[in-house]
């Protein structure tokens, strides 16, 4: 299921037993160098760089990591559409004023900043999934752990990441369970399947949060929560790359401020 995707990945990938903190530092600092950068270049890097290593180092499959980056390429393709629009400049293409108020218009410096923004949302959704497809959550719980996050906001976002699974897979049990008996069939058929959808999931969600609290109590639960993480070493060899990579990037970043798509 897809709910279930994203965590199966990143415990089975390719990367699995790299150093939590090395996959950390390509995703981060990819981010950065994505959000430091004046032109489109070095974020375009970004983006084929680390795509290339989910997909030929992680083993992620092709079909999968497409599907994962879809939605945020659509999203950014109608964002760019009305920055090209509506940013205006001097190099005018062509325009169009259908009301007084507004006016819309194809420009170099619109199509710049269109195509700028564009490869920055690349380069950041790339980096964010490198993170996301390579490194498990409870990886992720022990290295704020040990940057001494505040401990409730930690334990808090390990119940919360917890319940989410639980919720998903009451929904899809009951999801499944309504339609092996026609729930869907009809409109009216639906609404109701619907409501009873979500009242299964409510109390179901609530008898989970109740069995959790009995299950901590009867461990002891003192207010801290044990983190389970699993951290290989540093490998010179996977340091190394991450460096490099991260050398280029900042290359690219210095060095390609004054380039325009136009």
């Amino acid at each position: 299921m897809y709910e279930e995707l994203l965590e199966d990945i990143a415990q089975t990938n390719g990367l699995r037993e790299v150093n939590t903190y090395t996959k950390l530092a390509a995703g981060l600092g990819g981010i950065l160098l994505c959000l430091l950068s004046a032109t489109c270049v070095a974020p375009l890097f970004i983006a084929i760089a680390l795509s290339l290593a989910l997909l030929i180092l992680a083993r992620i499959d092709v079909k999968t990591y497409v599907k994962i980056f879809v939605a945020p390429v659509i999203f950014a393709v109608f964002s760019v559409s009305v920055i090209i629009l509506l940013a205006g400049g001097e190099t005018v293409f062509w325009s169009w004023q259908p009301l007084s108020w507004l006016s819309l218009s194809f420009t170099r410096e619109g199509i710049n900043e269109g195509i700028f923004v564009f490869s920055r949302i690349l380069g950041g959704t790339s980096a964010l999934l490198f993170i996301a497809l390579t490194t498990p959550m409870t990886d992720l719980f022990a290295v704020m752990r040990r940057a001494r996050f505040p401990e409730e906001v930690l334990d808090l976002a390990m119940i919360i990441y917890r319940t989410i699974f639980l919720i998903m897979s009451h929904l899809v049990l009951v999801y499944r369970a309504q339609v092996m008996r026609l729930g869907y069939r009809t409109i009216r058929e639906s609404v109701h399947s619907y409501a009873m959808l979500c009242g299964a999931v409510f109390i179901a969600s609530w008898e989970s949060g109740e069995d959790l609290v009995r299950a901590m109590e009867s461990r002891c639960y003192d207010g801290k929560f044990a983190v389970l993480g699993e951290g290989g070493p540093v490998s010179l060899r996977s340091a190394f790359t991450v460096l490099c990579f991260l050398m280029i990037s900042g290359i690219l970043v210095a060095t390609t401020r004054h380039i325009t798509f136009l």
